[in-house]
């Protein structure tokens, strides 16, 4: 058992903590480590071969692998201490953390800890798709992993599960390795990314068929072909040589759950402030295991604005043992999936930015944000697609002297 200590602890390696750890070492934190599981850092623009990264961050647009290996390099110059194949297993009070490695088990000591571990695809089996488990079924994390990294084609004739903006980066994928995909399936009635995005699979002549539901996965060894119920309720069979799951992603939130930190049912990811503190007040989140999903330039920008605040914690010596503070509660009401952050603090500053906000589907019409008598402090008018993030934002609404929880709703257009 070795010990280590550290101004900030970050667990994730993706651009919401490399971000978080630059800019840390910018404000001056002297001593910052970052801990990543997997091999190496960068989170999943290291699977993601094809460009759209980078322009907030560089001024250019990246590759996925070029965007996550400029990252890692700036926060290798910067004096972050990088540790892959480090997976941080349990957090405890006072910032005490226990980290499996290649040394074996480790202790470590921080003030601050910053968990940014992002958002996983949802399983097949979390999506509770029938049918035999023949090989050649994966989610998009696991194609690129194949053909990017490993160099490999896993099928040729794919079935695409899902409309969100990985299933697009899925199709980019198989594209720029000869695989054809089949179709694109959604199963809710309509396409959940922007209905603009979808110019792409038109051109590239992959049929998008909503309200498509699988009704079995059939093939031995390998997928030979999908039953699906469409949209007009007959039944059909697609002949394929893969399955790709994409989207419906969830917080990869088990450090969070087994160091007994207050989960937000709503997200599956934690409960936080406008600050990112969790339940823990020396502990912090970032990135999509906060929301998912967003884009990686929203994680980057995200991480380096909770570094600030933990940067700025550190240097008030007044607020060096971290200590909780009262907030409001934000609660989601008619029509809303979630809300973030959770709670509003109503020390140190009266005024949030902005909520993050995700709609049950598409949403035209205003979101309402009320107290506890019911009174209206503040509508905004809204349309958007069915996984579109909503910002709402308080910028000039004091918050403080209140206590009662606040509500937002969405208040569907007549």
């Amino acid at each position: 058992m070795s010990a280590a200590s550290y101004d900030v602890a970050i667990v994730g390696g993706g651009p919401a903590g490399l971000s978080a750890a630059i800019e840390l070492r910018a404000r001056g934190v002297a001593k910052v480590a970052l801990f990543e599981r997997g091999d190496e850092a960068g989170g999943i623009p290291r699977h993601c071969g094809h460009p759209l990264f980078g322009m907030r961050e560089f001024g250019r647009i990246l590759t996925g692998p070029a965007y996550a290996r400029r990252l890692v390099a700036a926060a290798l110059a910067a004096g972050v201490t990088v540790l892959p194949k480090h997976t941080v297993v349990h957090t405890g009070p006072g910032g005490r953390l226990t980290v499996a490695s290649p040394n074996g088990i480790e202790t470590i000591q921080a003030a601050r800890i910053l968990i940014a571990t992002g958002a996983r695809e949802a399983t097949r089996a979390q999506l509770l798709v029938p049918g035999l488990r023949p090989l050649g079924v994966m989610n998009t994390a696991a194609l690129q992993a194949f053909v990017y990294q490993e160099g490999r084609v896993p099928f040729r004739r794919p079935l695409i599960v899902g409309s969100e903006l990985v299933s697009l980066s899925a199709i980019l994928t198989c594209r720029s390795h000869g695989i054809r995909p089949i179709a694109m399936v959604e199963n809710e009635l309509d396409v959940q990314a922007r209905r603009a995005f979808f110019a792409l699979p038109r051109v590239l002549r992959v049929p998008v068929m909503p309200g498509a539901q699988i009704l079995a996965i059939e093939g031995r060894p390998r997928v030979t072909s999908v039953r699906l119920r469409l949209a007009d309720g007959t039944e059909t069979l697609l002949a394929c040589d893969g399955v790709i799951f994409s989207g419906r992603f969830v917080p990869e939130a088990a450090l969070t759950e087994a160091s007994a930190l207050v989960l937000d049912p709503a997200t599956g990811g934690p409960e936080i402030d406008q600050h990112g503190r969790g339940s823990d007040p020396g502990i912090f989140f970032a990135g999509n295991m906060v929301h998912p999903i967003e884009t990686a330039g929203h994680c980057w920008a995200e991480g380096r604005r909770v570094a600030g605040m933990i940067a700025a914690e550190l240097a008030d010596r007044a607020k060096s043992e971290p200590k909780e503070a009262r907030g409001r509660r934000v609660i989601a009401g008619a029509g809303l999936k979630y809300v973030v952050p959770q709670r509003l603090t109503t020390e140190g500053t009266g005024t949030a930015p902005v909520l993050n906000v995700r709609a049950l589907g598409a949403a035209n019409g205003q979101l309402i944000l009320s107290d506890g008598s019911g009174t209206i402090l503040r509508s905004q008018s809204i349309n958007a697609a069915p996984q579109k993030p909503i910002r709402f934002s308080l910028a000039g609404l004091d918050l403080a002297g209140e206590s009662s929880d606040l509500r937002l709703r969405l208040e569907p257009k007549a």
